[in-house]
C-alpha cells in the first residue's frame, strides 16, 4: 500500500489493518486454547517494514509494526503458560504479491541494491525460518522478530560506497 498519509483514503487504512493485524489477532485468539493445552508455538509473519519506516507506506508500516509488537507482548504474556511466540520479518520476497514490482526492472534493481545478498528471498527461504522457529530446535527462542532479509536491516541506511572506493584510493 503506497501513498501519502494525508492522501490515502481512510478505507485503505481499515483494509490494511484488517488484512495484516486483525487476521493475526483473530487467528491467535482462536488457536489460543489449543496452544495453551499443547504448549504450542506461534510464528507470525511481519515484515522488515514492521521494524522501521518506509517512504509512503505509513499504513503498511503501522500494520506490520503492530504485528511485531503484538508478538513481543504476547511472548511475555504466554511464556509462563509454555507457549512461545516469534515473528519473521522478511524483506522483498519473490511472490505473487510482489509480482508488480518484479515487472519493473529499474525498480527491482533499486530494491535489490539495498540487500547485501543481492537478491530477493525465495518463499521457501522464509518458510524454512518459520519452520525452525516453530520447531523444538528453537525451544528457547521467544519474543523474537527475526529479519529474513538478506542483510537489509544490517545497514544503517548509508550509501554503499563500493563503486566509489577506487576514487578514494581504496580497494
Amino acid at each position: 500500500m503506497f501513498g501519502s498519509f494525508g492522501g490515502t483514503p481512510e478505507e485503505d487504512w481499515r483494509k490494511v489493518m484488517k488484512t495484516n493485524v486483525d487476521s493475526v489477532f483473530y487467528t491467535i485468539r482462536a488457536a489460543l486454547p489449543h496452544l495453551l493445552e499443547s504448549k504450542g508455538s506461534i510464528v507470525n509473519v511481519s515484515s522488515v517494514s514492521g521494524l522501521g519506516g518506509d517512504w509512503y507506506q505509513s499504513f503498511y508500516n503501522a500494520s506490520k509494526g503492530a504485528v511485531s509488537n503484538l508478538t513481543r507482548s504476547l511472548a511475555l504474556e504466554l511464556a509462563p503458560h509454555g507457549v512461545r511466540i516469534n515473528a519473521v520479518n522478511p524483506s522483498m520476497t519473490l511472490t505473487e504479491m510482489t509480482a508488480a514490482f518484479q515487472k519493473h526492472q529499474s525498480l527491482m534493481e533499486k530494491i535489490i541494491e539495498r540487500i547485501p545478498l543481492g537478491r530477493g528471498a525465495k518463499p521457501e527461504e522464509v518458510a524454512s525460518v518459520i519452520a525452525f522457529l516453530a520447531s523444538k530446535d528453537a525451544s528457547f527462542v521467544n519474543g523474537v522478530n527475526l529479519p529474513v532479509d538478506g542483510g537489509l536491516t544490517a545497514s544503517n541506511g548509508q550509501l554503499n560506497p563500493t563503486a566509489f572506493l577506487k576514487d578514494f584510493g581504496l580497494n
